[in-house]
């Protein structure tokens, strides 16, 4: 089955949290919990977010993330609100189990509804240092994990893709919180060795019982430029409604996304 893990910029969440020693979990173990520390809190979730570009530029935008009752299949429906550039712009996501993710975008200006072939879930998103799999998370069942360090805060994993044409990165390195499973930065190398890429996890705060990253960055180690990601009226278990995850809300946005 397919499982996500990253540091996904959307709701950050945790299970409850149990004290366990790190020989008595695998790479794999930790990883899957990490997984559902960063994507899986509760049924459901919102949250409006600011992102500012270090160029100036800003997007404002809301989240809205459902999980399914049965397995991992879970669906996030980005709505922006601005600036003008972006303004109506919605971004669609179906994480799908033993298989590709379906991902649409609406581009308001071209009344077009664009599909994302999954050979670009690792390009920019809106122009940002985030990447568009960093949204909704990359399969677990892509790399293999490798628990390189234990120390008395975090776990350090190591993940080597699976398909290494598949991706620009020939590894990337994820800290991992003890506690509460939330991954708090991940560093990417290429094939030449260079670190390239870091993307992290702030001002963690807790909402609900869920422990919550209120701040993300991503950093392109290689042009200096970074993006920064703040969030604000934090949500869950809410009781969204499936019909608002289809791309008939993509040119027509439901009421949760645009109050």
């Amino acid at each position: 089955m397919k499982k996500y893990i990253l540091l996904g910029f959307l709701i950050l969440s945790i299970l409850p949290a149990v004290s366990i020693q790190a020989n008595e979990l695998t790479a794999d173990e930790i990883v899957a919990r990490a997984n559902d520390a960063s994507y899986y809190a509760g049924k459901d979730g919102s949250a409006t977010a600011t992102m500012a570009l270090s160029d100036g530029r800003t997007r404002e935008f809301v989240i809205l993330r459902k999980n399914a009752e049965d397995n991992k299949e879970q669906k996030f429906y980005v709505y922006f609100n601005g600036p003008a550039d972006v303004r109506k712009m919605a971004y669609l996501v179906w994480k799908k189990p033993g298989g590709d993710d379906d991902r649409w975008l609406f581009l308001p200006a071209l009344n077009l509804v664009k599909r994302i072939a999954p050979g670009d879930k690792r390009t920019s998103f809106v122009g940002s240092d985030f990447y568009y799999e960093d949204v909704s998370g990359r399969s677990l069942d892509a790399d293999v994990h490798e628990l390189v360090e234990t120390t008395d805060t975090q776990y350090v994993v190591k993940n080597t893709p699976k398909d290494a044409g598949s991706v620009e990165f020939a590894h990337y390195i994820v800290w991992i919180d003890k506690e509460t499973f939330i991954p708090r930065k991940a560093e990417y190398t290429d094939r030449n060795g260079t670190l390239y890429r870091r993307v992290s996890a702030d001002d963690m705060q807790t909402i609900q019982g869920y422990p919550t990253s209120m701040k993300q960055r991503a950093e392109d180690l290689v042009t200096g430029s970074h993006t920064e990601i703040t969030f604000t009226k934090i949500l869950y278990d809410i009781g969204l409604q499936d019909q608002i995850f289809t791309e008939r809300f993509l040119r027509r946005p439901p009421r949760e996304a645009t109050r």
